[in-house]
């Protein structure tokens, strides 16, 4: 019954079936600023990508800038890599405007040899890694978990 099946099914059909995010931002994050990339499916080329590269900064407006623009290209995953304390407002803000917010292990993500480092290329790195499955978000408690333990940690005997 295998044999049949795999008889049966074209080359171009097998590589339909993986599956492609269509919509992706990808982030790179620093303390005071962060470069975000959006690759969205291109209206000029039929099957192709295009994509967006801004600067925004950390702070509450610009980040809610930043979400409107992602709400205006349809963009549902954000992804940005797991750099000291300063993915927390990010993930935070984009998570409660309706986001699906994804945290990557830098180890899993920057495995590249010879590429070069910059703000923008990392950026668009994370974009494309994640519109192809080629990682697996880390685990973020819930927010309710995330309060008690805010909770726990701050309080004093």
């Amino acid at each position: 019954m295998c044999r049949e099946l795999l008889e049966v099914v074209e080359v171009d059909e097998i590589e339909d079936w993986v599956e492609t995010v269509d919509r992706v931002a990808g982030l790179d994050l620093g303390k005071a600023s962060l470069t975000a990339c959006i690759r969205v499916p291109s209206e000029q080329r039929p099957g192709g990508r295009s994509q967006e590269v801004r600067d925004y900064a950390t702070t509450t407006g610009s980040l809610l800038e930043l979400a409107d623009h992602l709400r205006a290209q349809s963009v549902r995953l954000v992804a940005m890599e797991a750099t000291g304390e300063y993915w927390k407002p990010v993930f935070y803000l984009l998570e409660a405007e309706g986001f699906t917010c994804w945290l990557l292990n830098a180890h899993h993500v920057k495995n590249v040899p010879g590429r070069p480092k910059t703000d923008k290329l990392d950026a668009v790195w994370l974009a494309k890694v994640v519109e192809r499955g080629m990682c697996r978000p880390s685990f973020v408690p819930p927010k309710p978990i995330r309060q008690l333990r805010d909770l726990t940690r701050y309080r004093r005997y």
